[in-house]
C-alpha cells in the first residue's frame, strides 16, 4: 500500500495533543480589533479544541497524527 499524504496546510494550523485531541487557533483575530473589547480580545488568543463532528476529516487528511 502506498505512503499516504498529510494535508499539509491542515498540519500547519492545528496540533495533535497526547490524548489525540486536536487544537486550533481561534478566528476573528485577523482586523478590526478596535470593535472588541480587550477581554474578548485576550480570550481569542487560547486555543481551541476541533469539534467532534469533524474529527473524521481531519483524521483522514493527518493519517500519521494519530
Amino acid at each position: 500500500m502506498p505512503k499516504l499524504k498529510t494535508k499539509k496546510g491542515l498540519a500547519k494550523r492545528v496540533h495533535v495533543t497526547k490524548k489525540g485531541k486536536v487544537l486550533r487557533p481561534k478566528s476573528s483575530r485577523r482586523h478590526l480589533l478596535t470593535a472588541r473589547s480587550e477581554k474578548r480580545k485576550r480570550f481569542l488568543r487560547k486555543k481551541d479544541l476541533v469539534a467532534g463532528t469533524e474529527m473524521k476529516a481531519v483524521r483522514r487528511a493527518l493519517p500519521y497524527s494519530f
